[in-house]
């Protein structure tokens, strides 16, 4: 109420201009009482208090409530409707932890996005119990490990589940809810029958790939391997004999049968028992064969190539437990560092300075790649442990897996996944001439796709680094043949910034580094440009020399001389003479010449001087997928 002597002396209409005025007021104030549900604020401070970023600080960003007016939110990654939290979405920020059963986000409710793709998270999946809101939840790319909870199948909204890329083990529960149109539970080590309901029917195989548990009857869904039927095992039957037997003519065959029956089993049972004795007594002879060769020559075959010839220095200065030290980013495989260094191995790659990488073919049959790097100068074991774990969680089907690390006073080792079938170099420049089998277009489009898509993802994936390959080459895209006679590609060695410098990476090639500028991000742009152009033209790129000279047409010979491949492609585009940079083994493929002059554009936008004036990767990694799109 105003006081009687304003309302008195104020006109009508202002005093009713001063009533809505004070209502406002008492509005603004009732709603000041709903800036947050204390129960949404406390299970986000909980989430706060579990998990740790390297990359963004959560406990400096979230503070006060977390839903503003306008339905704003200053808490990054949260976003809010009516002043409840609707979504949480944190992705790529090396979030590491857990988020326990315990933990209180089933009482964020009115949820309708919940992501952490891309982070480090590990133990079991969260309860999102009683989150009716739920249309997605994106987990895919952590460390998730046990079992997918099934209380997931009762999320009615449930749009999108994305799983893929974790430790996840047990059976798929059953979900059926009409609204999913996305699911994706591949790359774990789930196990068990795909469950025949309606909806999880719909997803092709590579919803389910890369979980070598997994099957499904009937072609239910293609391209899973079926389930084996169990064969019920079933005794034969005994006739029952009368005890004692009956006397007689009748009684004596009645004996007869029996005892018949009797020596059969006896006659199966006797050589089976034989053979197992024998099998376990081989198996312990060779067991102790090889301990005793251990114990006798503990440290002289130290990494013996296949020809017997020593390539590995013997750790003599060190302890015992550093010698034996392989640490591993998730399960341990079946051999430790003695067996590594027992392998027979053989050399693959000599990168200069950097290191060798070897192949080692363990005694258990299995084949890895051990990169075996040289003059880390005064780098730590801390900082080398830190970084290595920081790649070991880096998981692409287009990227190298790093499987295990070493570091000790005398070497550093990095072992990763095995890819048989040489790399994009020698696919593209070896063996020219009579009775080679040329790369032809279709394949080198799709190469160029996935080295545009992996180093994107690296891109996104190791953002926090000033250059998250830095050693991007045709020598470093390894090549897988699949079964269908296409290639994959995996890039290797890629994340070495932080442990070498950069004069022993393709990174010191770019020419903001040899004018004596720290590189970024955009010098992994410039490599990528000049390996799209070494895949267009078939030429070996050469290394700038800081000179700047144009070189001319008869440059096109297999190397470029004192000028590099760019400045060669960029002259002859000027020149209108673009078709003659083109490698010959496609020139005869005139229908994908239009492809060929997009992409070399594209490359030499990528290999522009300046590089504030180079395309981010993503957009790169745009440009060729919506060309191929177009193609296709």
């Amino acid at each position: 109420m105003l006081p009687a002597r304003i309302h008195n002396t104020l006109p009508a209409a202002a005093r009713v201009g001063v009533y809505f005025l004070l209502l406002s007021i008492l509005a603004l104030s009732s709603g000041a009482l709903h800036d947050f549900f204390p129960e949404e604020r406390d299970a986000l401070i909980q989430l706060r208090e579990n998990v740790y970023s390297s990359i963004f600080n959560l406990h400096r960003n979230w503070t006060g409530p977390p839903c503003n007016k306008n339905n704003s939110s200053r808490w990054a990654g949260v976003g809010c409707s009516d002043w409840h939290v609707t979504r949480l979405v944190l992705e790529g920020i090396n979030l590491t932890g857990s988020l326990h059963p315990t933990t209180l986000l089933q009482n964020l409710t009115f949820l309708t996005k919940l992501s952490f793709i891309n982070n480090n998270l590990n133990g079991p999946l969260p309860n999102l119990t009683n989150l009716m809101h739920l249309e997605q939840v994106l987990l895919s790319r952590n460390r998730f490990s046990g079992s997918i909870p099934s209380g997931y199948i009762d999320l009615p909204d449930l749009i999108g589940l994305e799983l893929q890329e974790n430790d996840l083990s047990g059976s798929i529960p059953p979900f059926d809810q009409q609204s999913l149109v996305a699911f994706n539970v591949s790359h774990n080590h789930l196990q068990g029958k795909v469950p025949e309901t309606p909806v999880l029917q719909r997803f092709s195989t590579s919803s389910f790939d890369n979980n070598s548990g997994l099957c499904g009857d009937g072609g239910i869904i293609i391209g899973l391997k079926p389930c084996p039927n169990p064969i019920p095992f079933a005794p034969a039957p005994v006739p029952e004999a009368p005890w004692p037997p009956p006397e007689g003519k009748n009684g004596s065959r009645v004996l007869k049968l029996w005892s018949i029956v009797v020596i059969a089993v006896a006659a199966a049972f006797i050589p089976l028992c034989m053979a197992l004795v024998f099998l376990c007594y081989c198996r312990r002879t060779a067991q102790g064969r090889r301990t005793k060769h251990k114990q006798q020559q503990p440290r002289q075959g130290l990494f013996l190539s296949n020809r017997g010839r020593r390539l590995w220095p013997e750790f003599a200065d060190e302890p015992e437990s550093t010698r034996m030290e392989l640490n591993f980013f998730h399960k341990p495989l079946l051999f430790d560092l003695d067996d590594l260094l027992r392998g027979a191995a053989q050399v693959i790659g000599r990168q200069g300075k950097l290191g060798t990488t070897y192949k080692v073919i363990l005694e258990c049959g299995l084949a890895v790649a051990v990169k075996r790097v040289k003059e880390m100068g005064t780098l730590s074991k801390k900082d080398f442990a830190q970084q290595m774990h920081l790649l070991g969680n880096v998981r692409h089907e287009n990227l190298v897996e790093i499987i295990a690390f070493h570091y000790s006073k005398e070497e550093k080792l990095i072992v990763c996944e095995f890819v048989p079938d040489g790399n994009l170099f020698s696919l593209l420049h070896e063996y020219r001439g009579a009775g080679r089998i040329p790369l032809d277009w279709t394949a080198r489009l799709s190469i160029i796709k996935d080295i545009a898509k992996a180093l994107e993802f690296l891109h996104q994936c190791l953002d926090s680094q000033r250059v998250p390959h830095g050693n991007l080459k045709s020598s470093n895209v390894l090549i897988q043949r699949l079964d269908d006679g296409n290639f994959r590609i995996k890039l290797t060695d890629y994340g070495f910034l932080p442990l070498v410098t950069p004069q022993k990476l393709a990174v010191g090639k770019t020419p903001e580094f040899l004018s004596g500028k720290k590189p970024t991000n955009k010098a992994d742009v410039y490599c990528f440009g000049i390996l799209l152009l070494e895949i267009v033209t078939g030429k070996v790129p050469c290394p700038l020399t800081g000179s700047g000279s144009s070189s001319s047409r008869a440059s096109s010979d297999q190397g470029q001389g004192d000028a590099d491949l760019s400045s060669w492609v960029r002259a002859a585009v000027n020149n209108d003479w673009s078709t003659d940079i083109l490698d010959v083994e496609i020139l005869g493929e005139k229908e994908g010449y239009d492809e060929m002059l997009k992409l070399t554009n594209i490359a030499l936008e990528c290999t522009d001087m300046v590089p504030e004036r180079r395309p981010r990767m993503s957009h790169v990694s745009s440009k060729i997928q919506d060309m191929l799109h177009h193609i296709n």
